[in-house]
C-alpha cells in the first residue's frame, strides 16, 4: 500500500496557508475530525492541531503566517563601519598583508584575521557594494612625490596663479605630452569562457607622439609628431598655442627637460607678453587635468586596430579633432577630485 505524500507548506504562498489554515479551523468548528482534515489536506495532524491552538490563544491572527527569519547577520553595523574605514583609509600593505590593491580575496582574509568571520568571496563582493566600494582602476603616484608641495600647489601656488592671470586677463592653460605605440589596446571583448578571444593586429610596431593643452574653459589644442620631445619640439608647440590668441597664456606644465631647455626659455622671454611658463610639483601628473585628455584619448585610439603609421595617424587626429569639438567635455576633466582646484 502506497503512503499518501504529504503536502510541503513552504510550497505555498503565506496568503494561500493562511487561508488554508482557517478554512480548516473553521471546518473543525462545524463539527469535522481534525484527523480527516489533515489527510484531507495531505498534511500532519498534528500541524491541524497547532493551527488550533493558535486560533485558540490568537484567534485569526495566530493563524497568519510568519515570515521565516533569515541567518543571523555575521557582520554587524559596527564591524561593517570599521571595515569601511580601514578600506577607504589603508593599503593591505599597511596591515602585513603582501599585495598593495584591496581585493576580495584579501578583504575577506582581513575579516577572518581581523573580524574572527568568515565570507564567501561572493558575499564580500555584495558587503564591499552596500557599503558603496567598486571594484575600480587605480590611481598611482610615485613614492617620491613631497605631499606638503601638492598641498602647497593646491592651496598657495596656484590661487596665485589664478589671481594673476584674472589681473591681466590671461588664459590659464595645463600643458602635457604622451605617446601611443601600434601594439597599445586596451579594454574587453566578448568571447567563449574559457577561451581567450585573439584580435589580429600588425607585428610591425610604431610611435607616434603627442602634445596638448587644456583649460577650464573646454579649450583643446594639440599637435602630434614622430620622434621624442625635445625642446625645439616643444617650443614648436608654444608658438602654435600662442597664434591667434588675443590674450596671455599662463601655461602650467610638469619639470620635463623640454619644458626647461635653454631655446624654451629664450622663446619665452622674447614673448613675455603673450606666454608665460609655471611648473607642477614634482610627480604629481595628478594635478595635470590635460593627463585625463590623454585617457581619454587614449582609451579611444585603444579599441581601434591600425595596420600602418599613416592610419594611425589619421586615427589620433580624427580622436583629437573631435575632442576638440566637444568643449563640456573638455571642462569636464577639470571637475575630477584631484583637478577640481583647478575649475574656477
Amino acid at each position: 500500500m502506497k503512503c499518501k505524500k504529504t503536502t510541503d507548506g513552504r510550497s505555498f504562498s503565506h496568503t494561500t496557508l493562511e487561508q488554508m489554515r482557517l478554512s480548516a479551523v473553521k471546518r473543525i468548528e462545524a463539527g469535522e475530525s481534525p484527523e480527516l482534515i489533515a489527510k484531507g489536506l495531505g498534511i500532519n495532524r498534528r500541524t491541524v492541531y497547532r493551527w488550533l491552538s493558535g486560533f485558540h490563544y490568537q484567534g485569526e491572527e495566530g493563524l497568519k503566517a510568519k515570515p521565516i527569519p533569515g541567518a543571523p547577520p555575521k557582520v554587524n553595523a559596527k564591524q561593517m563601519a570599521k571595515l569601511a574605514k580601514v578600506v577607504r583609509e589603508k593599503n593591505p600593505l599597511q596591515l602585513q598583508f603582501e599585495y598593495a590593491l584591496w581585493t576580495l580575496a584579501i578583504i575577506r582574509e582581513l575579516l577572518r584575521r581581523d573580524f574572527g568571520v568568515k565570507l564567501s568571496e561572493v558575499s564580500v563582493g555584495r558587503l564591499m557594494k552596500r557599503l558603496g566600494f567598486t571594484p575600480q582602476r587605480p590611481l598611482y603616484r610615485a613614492w617620491q612625490q613631497n605631499p606638503v608641495l601638492v598641498d602647497q600647489w593646491r592651496s598657495q601656488e596656484y590661487p596665485k596663479i589664478a589671481a594673476r592671470a584674472k589681473r591681466q586677463g590671461a588664459l590659464i592653460f595645463f600643458a602635457d605630452e604622451s605617446g601611443i605605440r601600434s601594439d597599445y589596446h586596451a579594454g574587453t571583448t566578448w568571447g567563449l569562457k574559457g577561451k581567450t578571444p585573439i584580435v589580429k593586429a600588425t607585428g610591425k610596431r610604431y610611435s607616434l607622439n603627442m602634445l596638448s593643452a587644456v583649460n577650464a574653459r573646454g579649450h583643446f589644442r594639440f599637435m602630434t609628431i614622430e620622434g621624442r620631445v625635445n625642446g625645439s619640439v616643444f617650443r614648436d608647440f608654444l608658438k602654435r598655442l600662442i597664434t591667434g590668441m588675443d590674450k596671455k597664456i599662463f601655461l602650467i606644465v610638469d619639470g620635463h627637460p623640454s619644458h626647461k631647455a635653454k631655446l624654451v626659455k629664450r622663446f619665452v622671454e622674447k614673448n613675455k607678453k603673450r606666454i608665460e611658463l609655471f611648473f607642477l610639483p614634482p610627480y604629481s601628473p595628478e594635478l595635470n587635468p590635460d593627463e585625463l585628455a590623454w585617457a581619454h584619448v587614449k582609451a579611444k585610439i585603444a579599441k581601434a586596430t591600425t595596420q600602418t603609421k599613416d592610419e594611425m595617424k589619421a586615427m589620433v587626429a580624427t580622436v583629437m579633432s573631435r575632442l576638440q569639438k566637444m568643449p563640456d567635455v573638455v571642462e569636464s576633466f577639470f571637475h575630477a577630485p584631484s583637478c577640481a582646484y583647478a575649475k574656477s
